[in-house]
């Protein structure tokens, strides 16, 4: 009697759940995981795609470019010059990881404790997630939008509500908080906020549903995406958010378009966490996976093959291109975060001196799973490079320093391999991962809502670089249709 838990490449739902126990003992109890509960959907190529189209979500409002999308990823996929990704995994309660059914059994076992673990852990446990999302509501808000903005097409027609859409996505950088947090409202003043919203409702939506066609139902009332998203008081410039100041403060927008605004930011909000945990999020399952894989072939229950066929994939998946290689675009998430968590692993297993100069905190503690937790708790990818990048992976990954200016002739190195250097290259590459440099600042400094209703946008010009122009006159184009007058934005010196 053989104790792997398969020996064939084919798999069936017993195999499946044999396999899904064994990594489930393993991440809750060798590695101390948190996690969500978990929903474990196998899907079809087809299926991929369209999650793909979608945001990778699995209820989606209707809009023209999901389907552009999905007809690009299709197109590329069946000409063979795209795969398509083992998995997907939405950050929702229970969690859902949705497998491709032409995985093997080891890369279903693989994607198993990548998705259904290592990026559970990560959604339920980081505070930036915590903060800003409802893993428990963002599956009925899903269903919320979809209902709402389908029956907004029936009632108000295709056209107008795509006019509404496409002026919002334009928007979904510039439509979160970055800095500002939900504030911790008292009981009485939550009791206030559904008592406004359950008026504003019955006054804005009853005549909206009232003569729709038999069969179409009105929306429940939206349910909370975030803890508390309504901010206190009022309005308060200069306004980051440009979505939330056009929602509460057009002019011109009925109820039923202010809810779309709302929508999109909302969804926009959801999906920024993961913009600034790239790193960080894809290092914690791929170092999740590669931990659990190995203890599985330790403890005997996959082969050697099976061990072979994941390290494939898996080297696949961290392989860093150099410079000068057709392949390369910067360094790669899935490289650089793996490297840097089985680097904390190291050092508190066994430390050089120059780690215990650098990390006092927890070189040679042997609490690497401690330490492991503690960064993906408190940290996103631009304070996890400052902190944890060591002098070790910064020569394991040849980093150094250029400055360049446009008028000089040359490059110059600002930064070398020694203590200062070190300092300088982390420092540098840290910043990189921050969205609030990558995105333009835009923000509302104004608006003359006495008079003629013209709203100021200032946009602050990071190292000086100015908005592409063309795009610059499409996107105030877009402001202009949800703000109804005139819009005028200035770039200024940051």
């Amino acid at each position: 009697m053989t104790g792997l838990l398969f020996t064939e490449a084919e798999w069936d739902f017993a195999t499946l759940d044999r396999t899904y126990k064994a990594i489930e003992e393993i991440a809750l109890n060798d590695l101390k995981l948190d996690v969500y509960p978990n929903q474990v959907e196998i899907i079809s190529s087809e299926q991929m795609l369209d999650a793909y189209s979608s945001l990778g979500m699995p209820l989606m409002y209707h809009h023209w470019s999901f389907g552009k999308l999905f007809a690009r990823e299709d197109t590329m996929y069946r000409a063979g010059y795209s795969a398509l990704a083992y998995e997907i995994v939405i950050n929702s309660s229970p969690c859902i990881s949705y497998l491709l059914e032409e995985n093997t059994m080891t890369m279903q076992a693989l994607v198993m404790a990548h998705a259904a673990f290592g990026h559970n852990h990560f959604f339920k446990n980081n505070y930036l997630f915590r903060q800003w999302t409802n893993a428990e509501g963002i599956l009925d808000y899903l269903a919320f939008a979809k209902h709402y903005i389908s029956a907004c097409e029936e009632r108000y027609g295709r056209d107008e509500v795509e006019l509404v859409l496409d002026a919002a996505h334009a928007l979904m950088d510039q439509g979160v908080f970055r800095y500002r947090r939900p504030p911790k409202p008292s009981r009485e003043r939550v009791l206030e906020k559904r008592r406004r919203r359950a008026a504003y409702e019955e006054e804005a939506y009853n005549d909206l549903w009232r003569t729709l066609p038999a069969g179409i139902e009105p929306p429940a009332a939206p349910p909370t995406l975030v803890d508390e998203d309504e901010f206190d008081g009022e309005i308060k410039l200069p306004e980051e958010n440009l979505l939330y100041f056009i929602e509460k403060n057009s002019p011109t927008l009925r109820g039923w378009q202010r809810e779309i605004l709302r929508i999109v930011r909302n969804m926009a909000q959801y999906f920024y966490p993961q913009r600034q945990t790239k790193v960080m999020n894809e290092g914690c399952a791929t170092f999740v996976h590669h931990t659990i894989m190995n203890i599985l072939y330790d403890r005997g229950l996959i082969s050697e093959g099976s061990l072979l066929e994941f390290l494939h994939s898996h080297t696949s998946v961290v392989f860093q291109p150099e410079f000068d290689d057709r392949r390369f675009g910067g360094l790669n998430p899935y490289a650089l975060g793996f490297a840097m968590m089985s680097d904390i692993r190291r050092i508190a297993e066994a430390p050089t001196a120059e780690d215990r100069d650098w990390f006092p905190d927890f070189a040679g503690s042997g609490d690497w799973v401690g330490a492991l937790k503690d960064a993906w708790a408190n940290y996103r990818d631009e304070s996890f490079i400052e902190q944890f990048l060591s002098p070790k992976l910064i020569r394991d990954f040849r980093l150094f320093s250029l400055y360049d200016k446009a008028d000089e002739g040359a490059y110059r190195v600002s930064a070398i391999h020694d203590e200062q250097g070190y300092r300088k290259v982390r420092s540098l590459l840290a910043r990189q991962y921050d969205p609030g440099i990558a995105d333009p600042n835009i923000q509302v400094v104004d608006a003359d809502l006495k008079g003629d209703r013209t709203l100021f946008l200032e946009h602050k010009m990071y190292r000086g670089i100015p908005l592409q122009h063309a795009t610059k006159d499409q996107v105030v184009a877009h402001i202009e249709r949800l703000w109804g007058h005139d819009v005028v934005l200035e770039e200024v010196a940051d």
